[in-house]
């Protein structure tokens, strides 16, 4: 079929990068975005505009909240399949409580598990959460959408694609098609590293848009193979080969009981109450033992298993910012007594690399310099594959449209929309964010509504305006849906200043760089959206007719087309 092997690479890198770019693309657009997930939430919900928290205390702040907390109607109404008989109004055996914050948080997200009467299953539980104010405990309303954290993040992962897992299963299989791209694209550049110094902005527009393909696909290598092949490990064990919860469940099960007997740390309950020493006081002693060995004191999980009862103890977590591993270092302590029960154990080799492979790609540190360098390892992504999309259509078009197919339209139309109107669309949801009701119930379905519909409307739009490419022409939705960019993102900052009063000169003047960042981030885009879009008018305005596909060859492609159909045989 291919006379050379890396013939072969090269259909491989080819049609494999078309067909799952698409999917790459918002992998690699909306994970450089959620670097940043929590300013973006800071934007998006401006009662969380408070400098980050420690991990308040459990008496004074935690524990009222946690009492409170119970499984919403909707939560209930889907457990009831899984239930013999009626659910009862309250649930009150607390498998567990946890609070969970980071160094960029400034509120703190607490979750509980209820163990379920007449479930079906054992073990079956149904869950809560809640977000509160780490000041005083006070309950923030959980129907804003948490833009960074909540839709951003899962768009990186799963496309936002819950059924059955669908999203993840996608992106997963799109991860592991991208490393044969990867390396397929290093075998097809047999000059990968001159290529590394090679861009020629001046050449013919095919040449300058290969060159820019081949540096940020060469410059970030390592970034992207490192990523696609840590996301796939990171989610092996949960979704892609889930031995130990389908296959191997009683073994798993076993393995549990088992770990519990090794560690001390109960794995069920003892259906004996039990009480409650001072959480804080734990706490404490945990943050002392961290000082002791030299590490940063910082909680970032606090755990409460079996809540009220004998078998009930409390796991205090490190935050771990201080290292680029993610690492926990938990201290777990008897609940009822307050007595020190186990220190997790340095972990083996094969757990630091672990723990260094899921801290790089989680980027849960604090060093602001290396999440730079995310962020632009991942537009590098997203450019890199863009002008595949570029190169592949201008490397086409004419001959398609010599040949009266309809191919290059095509992919040019969804091009579009996957470059320009996904940022179109990122955009549209920051702009409703700040146009819709506060009041609005189910605040958040709209919002994200707004996201899919934005983009929707900008595939009917690439679509509409693809009809120039049929005649080997540019597609000028490229240019108009660049201009939308820079339109939205200028009205996302000027909203964002009127709706909350916190306008770009007050969050610099106040030093507040979580809002200020993203108004300046998008006034960048709105800057180099109109540069690009003004390069893009004048170079239209630039292409002569005569750049179309001649009229002969349209001409003598009709004819020969009319003698193909007239003769079969002629083909």
């Amino acid at each position: 079929m291919f006379a050379t092997f890396r013939q072969a690479m090269a259909w491989l890198h080819t049609w494999f990068g078309l067909v799952l770019g698409f999917v790459l693309m918002a992998a690699f657009f909306f994970g450089a975005l959620s670097v940043f997930d929590r300013e973006f939430d800071r934007w998006a919900i401006p009662a969380t505009r408070i400098e980050p928290q420690p991990m308040p205390s459990y008496e004074a702040v935690l524990r009222p909240a946690f009492e409170r907390m119970q499984p919403t109607p909707e939560a209930i109404d889907a457990m009831r399949p899984r239930a013999n008989g009626a659910l009862p109004e309250r649930f009150d055996t607390i498998a567990y409580w946890s609070a969970y914050t980071t160094h960029r948080d400034p509120v703190v997200a607490l979750f509980a598990g209820f163990e379920v009467p007449n479930a079906r299953h054992p073990g079956e539980q149904i869950h809560a959460e809640a977000t509160v104010d780490p000041r005083d405990g006070h309950v923030l309303r959980d129907d804003r959408l948490k833009v960074g954290s909540g839709f951003f993040y899962p768009m990186h992962y799963g496309l936002t694609l819950d059924w059955k897992n669908l999203g993840i299963w996608i992106v997963g299989f799109s991860a592991l098609v991208m490393l044969a791209a990867l390396v397929s694209g290093v075998v097809m550049h047999r000059k990968i590293f001159r290529e590394f110094f090679t861009f020629r902005p001046g050449k013919q527009r095919l040449r300058s848009v290969l060159d820019l393909h081949n540096l940020t696909g060469v410059v970030a290598l390592p970034f992207h193979f490192f990523f696609a092949l840590t996301g796939l490990l990171i989610f092996a064990a949960t979704y892609y080969f889930p031995l130990g919860h389908t296959q191997l469940h009683e073994l798993h099960d076993r393995a549990a009981a088992l770990e519990a007997q090794q560690t001390g740390l109960p794995h069920e309950r003892a259906g004996v109450p039990g009480g409650l020493a001072n959480v804080d006081a734990m706490v404490a002693d945990a943050r002392a033992r961290w000082e002791a060995a030299g590490k940063a004191g910082d909680v970032g999980f606090l755990v409460l298993m079996h809540v009220g009862d004998a078998n009930g103890y409390v796991s205090v977590y490190r935050a771990g910012t201080d290292r680029i591993a993610l690492v926990g270092d938990g201290i777990h302590f008897k609940a009822a007594t307050g007595e020190l029960i186990r220190v997790d154990p340095p972990p083996t080799a094969v757990g630091r690399v672990a723990e260094f492979l899921t801290g790089l790609h989680l980027q849960h540190f604090r060093h602001w310099l290396l999440r730079w360098l995310y962020v632009f390892g991942g537009l590098a992504g997203a450019v890199c594959i863009a002008t595949g999309f570029v190169f592949f259509v201008e490397k086409r078009k004419r001959q398609h449209a010599a040949r009266g197919v309809q191919g290059a339209r095509v992919v040019d139309a969804l091009a579009v929309t996957t470059v320009t109107g996904m940022v179109v669309a990122t955009l549209g949801i920051l702009v409703a964010n700040r146009l819709l009701p506060v009041d609005l119930p189910a605040r958040g379905d709209w919002e994200q509504r707004a996201f899919w519909f934005t983009w929707l409307a900008a595939l009917l739009h690439a679509g509409w305006r693809s009809a120039p490419v049929t005649k080997g022409l540019p597609n000028p939705a490229w240019r108009e849906q660049t201009w939308a960019i820079a339109a939205l993102a200028i009205a996302a900052v000027m909203l964002n200043g009127l709706t909350t009063g916190d306008h770009l000169l007050r969050t610099l003047a106040d030093g507040y760089w979580p809002v200020a960042g993203v108004d300046l981030a998008l006034l960048a885009v709105a800057a180099i959206a109109g540069f690009t879009a003004r390069w893009l008018g004048q170079r239209a305005r630039a292409v002569p007719a005569e750049q179309g596909v001649p009229r002969a060859a349209v001409q003598r492609a009709a004819r020969l087309s009319g003698a193909a159909a007239r003769d079969p045989g002629h083909a």
